[in-house]
């Protein structure tokens, strides 16, 4: 059974950072590629990046390239999210989830002031 459980999230001040961690059980997590989503109150789900199972290739959403960092460690099986200059809008819950769909309870992340 995949397990992915997220932590880590919590109230920042704007430009503060945040890092996130995805632990991932149930499957051979180094032979996935791996992705954060979140959602905003009263939005969709929207993709906020992805990484390879290697690790060496990562994609962005316009709104945090250049801000957010995507990482993983497959010795340990997590899956992480470095988040700097944080803004108000990036205040959502945010999951991380495998290609097939498969996604954990989430951690909120808040930005103000």
């Amino acid at each position: 059974e995949v397990q992915l459980v997220e932590s880590g999230g919590g109230l920042v001040q704007p430009g503060g950072s945040l890092r996130l961690s995805c632990a991932a059980s149930g499957f051979t997590f180094s032979r996935f590629h791996m992705r954060w989503d979140r959602q905003a109150p009263g939005k969709e789900l929207e993709w906020v990046a992805t990484i390879h199972s290697s690790g060496t290739v990562a994609n962005y959403a316009d709104s945090v390239k250049g801000r957010f960092t995507i990482s993983r460690d497959n010795a340990k099986n997590t899956l992480y999210l470095e988040m700097n200059i944080l803004k108000p809008e990036d205040t959502a819950v945010y999951y991380c989830g495998t290609p097939s769909g498969s996604r954990g309870q989430g951690t909120q992340v808040t930005v103000s002031s």
